[in-house]
């Protein structure tokens, strides 16, 4: 079947926005930023992430109580695969999920490493792309515990997880 330039630029287009509501998702874990985070899923959606299976706003609840417990965590996205059919696509979004751990007396701060894949099935609702049920899979992890860890340098831009963050100041949402 042809397609139109104008059929083919709103796939494009599609494709580049479901891509952004997982980005800012990612960005949304790492600052704790719940509003960010809430605002990728329509209020009815699903998650299943391992631990955690339910709604949006349980996620939330189990993310605000789970995340503090780590020094940082960082979501670094890969492959972005996109399938658009009319109002409904699928994504997988392959990523390495970062979880710092704080040391303790007894143990060294740890990176907790975690290859997976967020599998979504998105819809697009009053022209809005969301996440309408999300399934992440982990395909393996590993834990190395932080050797060295070094003192940030003299005026160094130090990261928040919070909207204190440095890239807040820059008008990012």
């Amino acid at each position: 079947m042809e397609h139109t330039l104008g059929e083919k630029l709103q796939h494009l287009l599609d494709e580049a926005e479901i891509r952004r509501v997982h980005i800012r998702y990612c960005r949304g874990v790492d600052r704790m930023d719940w509003d960010l985070i809430r605002s990728c899923y329509h209020p009815d959606a699903i998650d299943r992430h391992g631990a955690y299976e339910g709604g949006v706003e349980g996620f939330i609840e189990w993310a605000a109580e789970l995340l503090p417990a780590f020094e940082c965590t960082q979501h670094f996205t890969g492959n972005q695969y996109v399938q658009v059919d009319g109002d409904v696509a699928y994504a997988e979004h392959y990523a390495q999920a970062i979880h710092r751990t704080r040391p303790t007396s007894e143990t060294p701060a740890t990176d907790w490493i975690a290859f997976i894949r967020y599998v979504d099935r998105m819809e697009r609702r009053d022209g809005e792309w969301r996440i309408a049920d999300r399934m992440v899979v982990l395909d393996s992890q590993r834990s190395d515990a932080v050797q060295d860890e070094s003192v940030p340098l003299a005026n160094f831009n130090v990261g928040r997880r919070d909207k204190s963050d440095p890239s807040y100041k820059y008008g990012l949402v």
